[in-house]
């Protein structure tokens, strides 16, 4: 039954080594079975009982100990402690852990509530201005342990910078004036605007979030110390501060930070070709004129591949612009099994 459920995997398209992971099989041992054992499973598991095995006894003293009213509401890492304190060794934590999730009995112990942890909400933009993200980073001075606060401010869709401002200081009010700035100058109507960020004080203060509210814009948060809940400004920042422009000593003022940020924003939103949306400039895409500038490309490589047909054994390089960017996409249960065996 085995190897007729392989065969029909690997019909289907499947690679060898997936239809056997799936069954808890390695490849060579489906290789191993059509060549001696004509098919047959012939594992027949441990042949001696180890000789450190728990007795019966022994396993029923545990369960009885983690189940007594003294110790029912602990863990193992707690248990051990305790029964140590009272000169009782009965096993290790992790054969604690074993026997109670042997018995099924691996679970929430204490009375109070377990911890949970939610992903962000997924957020999906298919144009500009839909989805933005936006974080402060921290640019050198002069001064030793000084600092000059960068607010930049990213639509997602399009990768554009869409505002930026750099303070000595970093507070809600700021945060709050400029978002209100960058409305004003695009002439936008931010109702609807999904404004994500992580969990910074100028991001969750009260002045930040009762201008969102007014605005009609709907905040949303990372989870606390997760960067990868806001990847967009992470990875911006990162492009922003190994660029070889960047001063490898302090920014000697403020206004040589704002001078140098304004040549990065210009240069990134207007002729750096970003890997993520097929290698156009944020601009050309907040625009709506990469869908040209893509159907041109095309064309090159079409008429390329009629020219030299031998050369080409697929198809031509994608071109297709990207109609979809999602934020902190949802987990498929493959991702979700994948990370639990790994944890």
């Amino acid at each position: 039954m085995i190897l007729s459920l392989v065969d029909e995997a690997v019909r289907s398209g499947a690679r060898l080594r997936s239809a056997c992971r799936e069954l808890g099989l390695s490849a060579r041992t489906i290789q191993r079975w059509r060549d001696h054992a004509g098919g047959e499973d012939r594992r027949h598991g441990p042949r001696t009982v180890p000789g450190n095995k728990l007795r019966i006894e022994e396993r029923q003293k545990i369960l009885e100990t983690v189940n007594s009213p003294e110790f029912r509401d602990l863990s193992p890492n707690q248990i051990v402690p305790k029964l140590a304190d009272q000169q009782i060794y009965l096993a290790s934590e992790s054969t604690m852990y074993r026997i109670l999730r042997e018995e099924k009995q691996l679970a929430h112990r204490e009375r109070s509530r377990p911890r949970r942890s939610q992903r962000p909400k997924e957020h999906v933009a298919t144009g500009p201005c839909q989805v933005w993200s936006w974080d402060i980073t921290y640019l050198r001075g002069a001064v030793r342990g000084s600092f000059y606060y960068l607010y930049m401010f990213e639509d997602v869709y399009s990768r554009k910078i869409v505002g930026w401002q750099i303070h000595e200081e970093e507070t809600m009010e700021l945060a709050a004036s400029l978002f209100k700035e960058i409305c004003t100058r695009l002439n936008l109507d931010p109702t609807g605007l999904v404004l994500h960020s992580d969990n910074g004080g100028p991001m969750k203060g009260s002045t930040m979030l009762a201008t969102l509210q007014r605005l009609g814009v709907t905040p949303s948060f990372s989870r606390p110390r997760v960067s990868d809940d806001n990847p967009y400004s992470e990875a911006l920042f990162r492009t922003l501060k190994y660029r070889p422009e960047y001063p490898s000593e302090a920014f000697s003022s403020i206004e040589h930070a704002r001078v140098w940020t304004a040549f990065f924003v210009n240069w990134y939103n207007t002729e750096h070709r970003h890997s993520a949306i097929r290698f156009v400039t944020p601009d050309e895409r907040h625009d709506g004129r990469d869908k040209n500038i893509l159907a041109r490309r095309h064309r090159v490589y079409q008429l390329a591949r009629e020219k030299n047909t031998e050369r080409w054994s697929a198809q031509t390089r994608n071109w297709e612009p990207v109609e979809i960017v999602t934020l902190n996409p949802k987990r498929t249960k493959t991702e979700s099994r994948g990370q639990d065996k790994a944890a």
